[in-house]
């Protein structure tokens, strides 16, 4: 999960997340998974309203996934053959598969459609839980800005997830690999998948039971080969808080750097803990620098911390923006990209805006047209200069 707050794990309760042996088949995890499912009801989404403008997004009344033999899935990956390898993390290892796009059986490597198989660490008991998760919350969950699970395989000890591929990797390499294959974002093209990235999220937040995503950073957003982005990685995802009560109280999980200063501080998470999230991942496209980056001066490790005054001073803000853009970018649409940041980055979270009101600034930033800002041929290299020590290269 990249800088975890916490990387313990308390011990699981068998009866309730999983059969009492790993040896368990496959369909003995599915009947596993039926109750937890069902746990997900749609009274949870009775207030769901399509006209707040995310019609394209629905909840399923039950999670329509494959179960794949672990056979299937050697298969498709070549037997997890190295050359195979999409990313590694906490969880274990992503592999590029090929399937057949109809009946999602193995096929020969050009053939058919391609898949991210993501194969558990089977010492893993954290992954556990946050495999379960994945499951509970993408086999229900359908929107255009998150990634399409296909299914997911237990068998002994085997425990992996089948998504969509998605062509374009992560929005973080995109910002911050160099490189012929990552060329960088224009202005436009940044602001189209923070808007999708923000439906998302929005989409997420817009029930009567809220889902909190709980790990909203750049390498969690994926892009596909028209740069549309998706939300991944759902193993921290939880139920907002009911009954009236404004969070819920839960173990400190997440990211360095993008995690809510009150859920580091407490335990306790609010559906407005995302906005924070989304408020760095916005700094970071302005900035085209990393949340968190120790070989940066020592003043500038965190990016919230430095970046705030250049966020609220008009003058200073150019400064700040990513060098890469080259100053291809309208300047109005700059400034309300930063103070809307300023306002997703409030210690308070009652302060933040909601995603639904996220979404709706981005789209007037979107929509405004307008000459591109150009540096000022008397300070543009001074600008460029000071940039540079700001800027991993």
């Amino acid at each position: 999960m990249g800088n975890c707050l916490d990387s313990r794990v308390k011990s699981l309760n068998p009866s309730t997340t999983r059969p009492s042996s790993l040896g368990t088949s496959t369909a003995g995890a599915a009947s596993t998974f039926t109750t937890k499912l069902s746990s997900f009801s749609d009274s949870t989404y009775d207030n769901f309203n399509d006209s707040e403008g995310f019609s394209e997004g629905r909840i399923l009344e039950a999670a329509n996934l494959k179960v794949f033999t672990f056979a299937e899935l050697k298969s498709a990956t070549r037997n997890f053959k190295s050359d195979k390898v999409l990313g590694e993390g906490g969880f274990g290892t992503v592999y590029k598969g090929w399937l057949d796009e109809k009946t999602l059986t193995p096929t020969k490597s050009g053939i058919g459609i391609i898949v991210a198989v993501k194969k558990m660490k089977s010492e893993s008991m954290q992954g556990l839980a946050e495999w379960q998760s994945e499951i509970n919350f993408l086999g229900r969950l359908s929107h255009p800005n998150l990634v399409r699970l296909l299914g997911y395989c237990w068998e002994d000890k085997e425990l992996l997830l089948v998504y969509e591929f998605m062509p374009k990797g992560s929005l973080e390499n995109h910002l911050f690999r160099r490189g012929a294959a990552f060329e960088p974002l224009p202005w436009s093209l940044r602001m189209k998948i923070l808007l999708g990235a923000a439906r998302g999220l929005a989409f997420l937040h817009s029930s009567e039971k809220q889902v909190i995503y709980r790990d909203f950073k750049a390498s969690n957003i994926l892009l596909d080969s028209n740069y549309i982005p998706k939300l991944s990685d759902f193993g921290l995802a939880k139920q907002g808080p009911t009954g009236g009560d404004s969070h819920v109280t839960t173990r400190v999980m997440g990211t360095f750097g993008y995690a809510a200063p009150e859920y580091v501080a407490t335990g306790h998470l609010y559906v407005k803990s995302d906005v924070y999230g989304f408020g760095v991942v916005l700094l970071e496209i302005l900035s085209g620098l990393r949340a968190l980056d120790s070989t940066r001066p020592s003043a500038q490790h965190n990016l919230v911390d430095w970046a705030k005054p250049f966020l609220s001073d008009r003058r200073k803000l150019s400064r700040l923006m990513d060098q890469r853009l080259e100053g291809q970018y309208p300047a109005k649409a700059a400034l309300q990209a930063a103070q809307l940041t300023l306002r997703c980055l409030a210690g308070d979270p009652k302060s933040r805006p909601s995603m639904m009101e996220v979404v709706e600034t981005l789209e007037q930033i979107e929509a405004k047209k307008g000459r591109s800002r150009e540096g000022r041929a008397g300070n543009s290299s001074t600008i460029m200069k000071e940039q540079s020590n700001y800027h991993k290269h």
